[in-house]
């Protein structure tokens, strides 16, 4: 993943508004989270290509969080978009960019399909699961759960010669473990042919909330949460106030829910260098809760470590 904002509300001169990308490259897509003011812009400095973008899931109906949006849009559909779009996020996300397109009189040149989520399974294919949790903020605010499918193991396609097994439609088979009778009356069981199956990994994106059972719930047993930590705990008031968290919130979600690594982001622009509380003291703090800590920054890219084995997971 590559984040592409990790400020909280307005950009600063070192980090835009929230957005990141999610990287699928087996299979050369991108799935865009969060789409504030700029983000295009952030697209053109990283490596990400907004071609590659099929997906893209909205947090929430904040500006920060949607402002970038309709512009990105409308530039892909002028590069000449080679695919459709699909968007998922809360209500009203259609409607609002219904009126944009409307009063700006902009029209797509590509097909787009807005969903609006609700609390469950909202997408499934042959690899990824994705789920979704309405978190607690002052709007209706989802986080979002990216689950892998696991993977079939490594078919050792050497041993299936040495055993002078024809080539062709049943190798296909024998990947996928399934047992198969050979024209000769041998009786292949495809699994001994194959590495232990890969288990798939499992990404959470938690963002606005305050602290809340349902980040848990979401989170459980994930491989890497990243969890808004838009406050320190010394200004724990202004988070209830604003229902966003802390950075020892963020860390409690993580130590709840046992995930094995948490990244915290959209930070507040008052913690910026020189102040009485910096970046550094907010990792710090997360870190004294869950060890296993990162601070996001603009541009930073974060590969999600592969599982062994899925009997393990």
């Amino acid at each position: 993943m590559t984040f592409l904002g990790t400020s909280s509300g307005v950009p600063t001169r070192s980090r835009n508004v929230s957005s990141l990308v999610l990287r699928l490259p087996q299979r050369a897509e991108v799935w865009l989270f969060d789409c504030g003011e700029g983000t295009q812009h952030q697209l053109l400095r990283s490596e990400v290509r907004s071609s590659q973008i099929t997906r893209i899931f909205i947090t929430h109906m904040h500006g920060d969080h949607i402002f970038g949006l309709m512009g990105l849009l409308a530039s892909c559909g002028l590069a000449g978009q080679p695919h459709p779009i699909e968007l998922y996020g809360p209500p009203g996300l259609s409607d609002y960019l219904k009126a944009c397109q409307r009063y700006s009189q902009t029209r797509f040149s590509f097909p787009i399909k807005v969903h609006t989520v609700e609390p469950g399974q909202i997408f499934e294919d042959a690899e990824f699961i994705v789920q979704c949790q309405l978190l607690e903020h002052r709007v209706p605010a989802f986080g979002y759960a990216v689950i892998e499918k696991d993977r079939p193991g490594r078919f050792d396609i050497d041993q299936a010669r040495s055993l002078n097994i024809p080539a062709g439609p049943v190798y296909g088979r024998l990947k996928r473990g399934e047992t198969v009778t050979l024209p000769d009356g041998r009786t292949i069981n495809g699994q001994s042919l194959c590495a232990p199956p890969e288990a798939g990994r499992k990404w959470v994106y938690c963002t606005d909330t305050i602290f809340c059972d349902r980040a848990i719930e979401l989170a459980q047993n994930a491989d890497v949460l990243i969890h808004e930590a838009t406050f320190a705990h010394a200004d724990a008031q202004m988070a209830f106030e604003r229902l966003h968290s802390t950075t020892t919130m963020a860390a409690q979600v993580a130590l709840a829910a046992a995930v094995k690594t948490l990244i915290i982001t959209h930070f507040s622009p008052r913690y910026a260098p020189g102040n009485a509380i910096e970046f550094k003291d907010l990792l710090n703090e997360a870190r004294s809760i869950f060890p296993n800590t990162e601070m996001a920054k603009d541009f930073w890219c974060y590969e999600v470590p592969r599982r062994r084995e899925a009997q393990a997971a």
